[in-house]
């Protein structure tokens, strides 16, 4: 899929994502990145990016990537795992996170997701999540 397709595809119904401010960036065949604001929505009560917020673009990010690795007719994917090591505090403007395929198996996949601040590069999280490659109730018959 274009990234262009793909903002379509998530962009379709309200979400998470979109609560968050959550905006895929690029599409590659070995990556898929997305951007987060840091701002009110994003922020714990202290007026750092909430650790949540983070895992939550990391599943978004990997979720995505990961989906687009099956037939959306046959299969779907859906989270068995996920971790986060947060690593630097972030009070204001975005933050990139760039998902990256460590396995893509035939039931399994798991992904690397690192998070970076977009204006220091610095690295704020490093999460991997783990995903279950399911097949759709009837899709057998279904022509590719």
């Amino acid at each position: 899929m274009t990234l262009e397709e793909v903002q379509r595809w998530t962009d379709s119904r309200p979400n998470l994502a979109h609560a968050l401010g959550i905006e895929i960036t690029a599409v590659a065949p070995d990556a898929l990145e997305g951007r987060m604001p840091v701002d009110g929505r994003t922020h714990q009560p202290m007026g750092l990016l909430h650790g949540g917020a983070s895992v939550a673009l990391a599943e978004t990010l990997g979720s995505i990537a990961a989906t687009l690795r099956v037939d959306r007719a046959k299969q779907a994917c859906v989270g068995l795992e996920i971790n986060a090591n947060h690593l630097k505090g972030v009070r204001e403007g975005w933050v990139r996170g760039r998902a990256t395929p460590v396995h893509v198996g035939r039931s399994t996949q798991v992904w690397e997701i690192r998070i970076t601040h977009e204006e220091t590069g610095a690295l704020v999280c490093i999460s991997r999540i783990t995903m279950a490659v399911i097949d759709l109730p009837g899709a057998a018959g279904k022509a590719a």
